[in-house]
């Protein structure tokens, strides 16, 4: 699920720069002035891609919170049975003993 999401970032952002710059280079401008459209759409670009990455990483640190929460929660409940269990073995041999 994590590397089709990266993935999906990366497509989304590649597709994003490459219609800004397809879309400046057939503009009609002259050469400086594009150059400087390009620079600008490029940091844009970046800036936009920085934020997209935060918002990832966030999300997928929040997530494996969540999933490392709810695993130690069932680790804790089976680790809890197994303890009954022992607990219960323990006793049907000490009442076997004794008869």
């Amino acid at each position: 699920m994590r590397d089709k999401m990266a993935w999906f970032v990366v497509g989304t952002l590649v597709g994003l720069a490459a219609g800004v710059i397809f879309g400046i280079l057939f503009a009609p401008s002259s050469g400086a002035k594009t150059r400087r459209r390009i620079a600008a759409e490029a940091r844009h670009a970046a800036e936009v891609a920085r934020n997209v990455a935060d918002s990832a990483e966030r999300a997928a640190e929040n997530l494996g919170d969540r999933v490392e929460h709810y695993l130690g929660r069932d680790e804790e409940v089976a680790w809890r049975k197994v303890r009954e269990i022992r607990e219960g073995v323990q006793r049907y041999t000490r009442a076997q003993a004794a008869h």
